[in-house]
Parts: structure tokens; sequence; C-alpha cells
């Protein structure tokens, strides 16, 4: 039998529903916005207006960004710094994580804590700087890589994903002769499918927005990736800089048009810094509800 709700509950179900609406207004507007200035003509969007739909259309400003080799080189280096980097780090986070949910592990304990107050404490920016530079890192494609090997945050959701696995799975592998690094990539490795495509995800997203570090530690141009780019195109309004990189022909062309401004050219470029993050969520989606709740399981 099926209970009619009260006028109190649909009140309640209405104003949750308007308030989500809401939120979701607010944090897409301004992608929207902002691709919508990527689209029109700056000269029209100064003259303000412009806020659902592109008033006068145009691709100018993603045809300097595509030939502007300083922007595909950066493209270039974000592209590989975060497959590289969530690679790396997604595998040596596990065999880390692996071992500690070993109880005959020497100092368990002591490397748990350890670990456990990197979350609360860190060196500071000086020391890194010092400890990177010491390190022979500065300017040099690793220091995306090796910093980030291992995130503590994500050994701990992965041990206690690999605590919550049957014991019977690991003794039945022992069992056929494997050890532990056979169990560990041909058991646990193959079974921990949504935790990983979860903190993969994150991590990719956490490489692929990192602009702060690489304008410490970089200064070779060649290794500059987009994001940190996109930040020094914000605070400058380096056009000039891009109109440069233009062959005669199109810097003529587009400046017969009067159509490029700060604003549109910043916009554009954000776009192409952010859209192929954005194109990964949808094929990661289904896991995100398994993945995301493997903290909430006890040990």
């Amino acid at each position: 039998m099926r209970i009619k709700a009260s006028f109190s509950d649909r009140s309640l179900t209405v104003f949750v529903y308007i308030c989500l609406v809401l939120i979701a207004f607010v944090t897409f507007y301004p992608f929207w916005n902002a691709a919508v200035v990527s689209f029109n003509k700056g000269m029209d969007t100064a003259l303000g207006g412009v806020t659902f739909w592109p008033r006068a259309f145009t691709l100018d400003n993603y045809e300097i960004v595509f030939q502007d080799k300083r922007i595909i080189n950066g493209f270039y280096i974000s592209v590989m710094r975060t497959v590289i980097g969530t690679i790396a780090s997604i595998l040596f986070t596990a065999i880390f994580a692996y071992g500690m949910t070993k109880k005959e592990l020497i100092g368990r304990k002591f490397y748990m804590i350890a670990c456990i107050i990197t979350l609360y404490f860190s060196g500071g920016i000086i020391p890194t700087f010092l400890v990177i530079r010491g390190l022979g890192l500065m300017d040099n494609f690793l220091v995306f890589i090796i910093p980030g090997l291992i995130s503590v945050w994500n050994m701990i959701i992965f041990r206690t994903f690999f605590a919550g696995l049957p014991q019977g799975l690991e003794e039945s592998a022992q069992i056929d002769g494997c050890g532990y690094w056979a169990t560990f990539f041909r058991i646990v490795l193959p079974l921990s499918g949504p935790v990983i495509a979860t903190l993969a995800l994150f991590t990719a997203v956490s490489h692929w927005n990192d602009w702060f570090f690489p304008s410490l530690y970089i200064t070779n141009e060649k290794l500059v990736p987009i994001q940190t780019m996109l930040q020094q195109i914000l605070n400058s309004n380096i056009m000039s800089e891009q109109f440069s990189q233009l062959d005669s022909a199109s810097q003529s062309r587009l400046s017969s048009m009067k159509s490029i401004t700060s604003k549109s050219l910043s916009m554009a470029t954000m776009m192409v810094a952010t859209i192929p993050i954005i194109i990964v969520y949808p094929f990661v989606q289904k896991y995100f509800v398994k993945g995301v709740l493997v903290g909430s399981l006890k040990e």
C-alpha cells in the first residue's frame, strides 16, 4: 500500500530540489560564461551584456591559442605529467599500502605514525625548495613525478581496501606458489578497480590543475605546464607575446579583424586547459559510489 506524502514532506522535497538547482547553477555558470566569452569577439565582449550565448561568434581566440607554440608545448607537458605522474603515484602508493597491511612487517606501527604525522605537518616551502634543489630536480621533468610518488591519504584508503579483501584469496595464492609480488599484481591489484579508478582520477586532477609547484621549480619555458602558463597569462596579459608567436600572414589577418582582447584570449586558453580533464569524469563516474566509500569500511 502506497502511503501518500504529507504537505510538509512535499514542501521539503520541493525546497531541497530548488536548493540543488541553485547550487548547480552557481557552480556551472562561471564555466559556461567563460566558454561563451571565449567564442565571442573580444571587442564585442568589452561592451558587456554577453552572458548566456555568444553575441558575435568567432573562433579567432582559439586560432591564436592553437598557433601559440608555448601553449601547445605546455599542453603536452601537462598531459605527460598527468599520465606518468598518476600511474607512478597509484602504483607506488598501492605497493606501499599493501606492505602496510602485513602484520609481520617489522616497524609497521612506527611507519604508520610517521606517515600520519606528515598529514598534519609539512616541511614548508623553503625546506622543500632546498631539498628539491639538492636532489638536482630544478628544471627537470622528474620534479613533477618524484615528489608525488607516495600519497599518505591515498595509502590509507588503499590499505583499508586491501585489508577488507578476503584473506583466503592470498592464502590460496601462496599455496599455488605466489610470493608477495605475484599475489599483489595477480590477485590484489585486479580486484582493486573501483578504488584505483577513484584515486587515479583525484590524482590526475591534482596533477593537471597544479600551477604553483611548477612556478617554484621550473624556469625553463619548455617545461612549463599549461596551467602555470594560464596563470601567467591571467596575471600579466601577455597577449602581445602570443601574437608574436604567429606567422606574419596570421598576424596581419587577425590584427585587421580587431576582435581579440586579453580577456577573450584568456578565456580561450582556460577552456583548452580545463576541458580535457573534464572529459575524463564520465568514464570513471560509475566507480565513484563504490570507490569513495572505501574509507568507511572497518579494518
